[in-house]
């Protein structure tokens, strides 16, 4: 009885946090993506959404797969470690992709930017060789 309890918990606990971060990621990240797709705010609201469902998807996936477990849980303590085990790994799955999406949006950002930035200033025809 303690495993099926245990199952549930992770259940509860891992799609939980799964929907908290999401809408957290959502509510927060459009600015960061306005900003990034260069004040496309159409398009900045439609790639949140993308990325919330995505990310839904895949961590719901993870949570699933990573239900069943070999160790032994006949006992309480057995229960609270399995899932302990089961939400701590889940949690550094969705950080890990929090910080991947992070990187990959950054560099976005830093592209649209840098394509927004005036050429640099033509050169003079002169050389310096720096010895006088």
């Amino acid at each position: 009885m303690y495993v099926v309890n245990g199952y549930l918990a992770y259940l509860a606990i891992s799609l939980t946090v799964t929907v908290w971060v999401a809408w957290t990621l959502s509510r927060n990240g459009k600015v960061f993506l306005v900003d990034a797709l260069g004040g496309d705010e159409k398009l900045a609201g439609a790639v949140n959404h993308l990325l919330v469902v995505g990310f839904c998807l895949i961590n719901t996936g993870f949570v699933a797969t990573a239900l069943q477990s070999n160790g032994n849980s006949d006992t309480m303590r057995g229960a609270v470690e399995m899932v302990a085990g089961k939400t701590g790994f889940a949690l550094l799955v969705l950080g890990v992709m929090h910080f991947f999406n992070l990187y990959v949006f950054t560099r976005i950002r830093g592209r649209a930017r840098a394509a927004q930035e005036p050429p640099p200033i033509p050169p003079d025809g002169f050389a310096n060789s720096g010895s006088r």
